[in-house]
């Protein structure tokens, strides 16, 4: 049966203790998520910024052009304005949509790391955040780029960036640690999250503000922490205006929380991996 020969703490963070402890392992296994995703490829890591170009045509030709899609922020909304607004929502979106893709598949796809006693299996999962999270800056940086040589120029916004995706990288964290033990006991998981994935794009307001919701559905949708994610980095970085700090507070409690039960679901579960597999 695995363990890593250590019980599991009681403390809310001892998620943090794990990951300090094996933050060398962690390391090497997030280079080797990113190296495998592009091995064999003949343009390796080139496709880390071509896919995002590519997505990024194809939903503004769609949206922007042949339904006129428009976010209704800004004054005089250009074509290059609603872009870079769906190119910001892409970004945020496709860091979580990518974690959540993979999580079902981690453990069951790496069994001998199950029955090795001592492995901490906990890095796994965040091993796969951290290879999303490696795209999810390329993307940003594209992003920026955009925003520089075609939009309105950056803005002391920017800066707020790193604290409103910081809650977002915990929530990742949480769902990463959460569905890759589950997908110990229910393989047909990795099928139901492609449904998930698609209905998070669209209640996350990737294509359109939120302010455009109808009021029955922003009864529900408010607490979608990848939404409010997406709006406060483009109220920041894109339209100039003033945060929501009740939403970002929010946003940080939930991300919080998400580690926290992901942890302890993953932890109360990882003893009965070896039998299962």
């Amino acid at each position: 049966m695995s363990t890593d020969a250590t019980q599991p703490s009681r403390s809310p963070l001892a998620f943090v203790t794990v990951l300090w402890r094996h933050r060398e392992l962690l390391w090497q296994f997030t280079q080797r998520n990113v190296e495998l995703r592009h091995k064999g490829s003949h343009l390796g890591l080139i496709w880390s910024f071509l896919n995002p170009v590519l997505m990024l045509g194809l939903y503004v030709l769609v949206f922007g052009y042949i339904f006129g899609g428009k976010f209704g922020v800004l004054p005089n909304e250009t074509r290059v304005d609603y872009a870079l607004g769906i190119f910001f929502g892409l970004t945020l979106f496709q860091f979580f949509a990518e974690v959540l893709a993979g999580s079902p598949l981690i453990i069951v796809g790496n069994p001998n790391f199950v029955k090795k006693v001592v492995f901490p299996l906990e890095i796994l999962p965040v091993a796969n955040v951290g290879g999303a999270l490696f795209h999810l800056f390329i993307s940003l940086c594209l992003v920026l780029l955009s925003l520089l040589c075609f939009g309105h120029g950056a803005s002391w916004g920017i800066l707020w960036l790193p604290v409103i995706i910081a809650p977002l990288v915990l929530l990742a964290m949480g769902t990463a640690w959460l569905f890759s033990a589950l997908g110990v006991f229910f393989r047909d998981l990795g099928q139901l999250t492609q449904f998930l994935t698609m209905a998070l794009m669209y209640a996350s307001a990737v294509f359109f503000s939120a302010s455009k919701i109808p009021a029955a559905l922003w009864v529900f949708l408010r607490f979608n922490p990848v939404m409010l994610a997406i709006e406060l980095s483009r109220d920041a970085a894109l339209w100039q205006r003033s945060l929501n700090y009740h939403h970002l507070a929010y946003l940080y409690a939930s991300g919080l929380l998400a580690c926290y039960l992901g942890h302890l679901a993953f932890r109360r579960m990882k003893p009965a991996f070896a039998d299962v597999l």
